[in-house]
């Protein structure tokens, strides 16, 4: 084991406890207004985001929506992989910033717009960094594994713990993994972001809110994406390294 991976289970240790941790104060009383910022809400808008979380869900398992290049980090250190998905990440984030703003400052009908936008920008992102991290996304428990690290990412604080201890025993669980819950995953996904994506919809502040919400949701979720797989691949490395 060389000094980078010595360090990286040092970060990955650090990272586990952090996502143990109860959620601020502040994001637990966000929780008492997210209830009343949804019932303004019209039920049409909520049926839209339902509906392409699903839609979103199934693209995932049947992986064709999604695919990317395989094995983009063929023949790269650890080191060099983690420099790559900060460079897929980067670019990423800024297309979500750019997405994020524009349809914030269209109103309601464009601000509904964002939801699937953002969602695939997600998902290519995590079928890019399986690749970059040698697992095969054209396998079905790759995917399912995909899902959870999108679950890990974007849940509550008793269903994040439990995703991390899936993630963390990975091979233990995912025999027993032959689907998602959509409709656990997408409520969990809707609680995470609701407020400040509603937000959005609001005239006059939509696009600041688009673009500063999508910029935090891509850094969360790269965050936990680099320490899922780090963990996975330390751990239980892919057939094709």
């Amino acid at each position: 084991m060389n000094e980078y991976e010595l360090k990286v289970y040092d970060e990955i240790a650090d990272w586990k406890r952090k996502m143990k941790k109860r959620s601020n104060m502040l994001t637990r009383a966000s929780k008492k207004v997210q209830g009343k910022v949804n019932g303004m809400i019209p039920d049409k808008v909520h049926q839209f985001m339902t509906d392409a979380i699903k839609k979103m869900v199934k693209a995932t398992l049947t992986g064709s929506d999604y695919m990317t290049k395989r094995n983009q980090g063929a023949g790269l250190s650890l080191q060099q992989k983690d420099g790559l998905l900060t460079e897929k990440l980067d670019t990423y984030r800024k297309t979500a910033v750019v997405e994020g703003a524009g349809t914030g400052a269209g109103g309601l009908l464009l601000g509904m717009a964002d939801f699937p936008l953002l969602l695939s920008i997600k998902m290519k992102f995590l079928f890019d960094a399986a690749s970059i991290y040698g697992y095969d996304s054209s396998d079905y428990e790759e995917r399912l594994f995909i899902l959870h690290v999108f679950k890990l990412a974007f849940s509550s604080d008793e269903k994040r713990k439990e995703t991390l201890e899936t993630i963390e025993n990975w091979e233990k669980h995912k025999q027993s993994l032959l689907d998602v819950d959509w409709q656990e995953f997408q409520q969990e996904y809707r609680d995470y972001i609701d407020l400040v994506k509603m937000a959005q919809l609001v005239p006059g502040i939509g696009a600041v809110v688009g673009a500063y919400a999508n910029y935090n949701l891509l850094d969360q979720l790269g965050e936990t994406t680099k320490n899922a797989y780090r963990l996975r691949l330390l751990t239980t490395p892919p057939p094709t390294l």
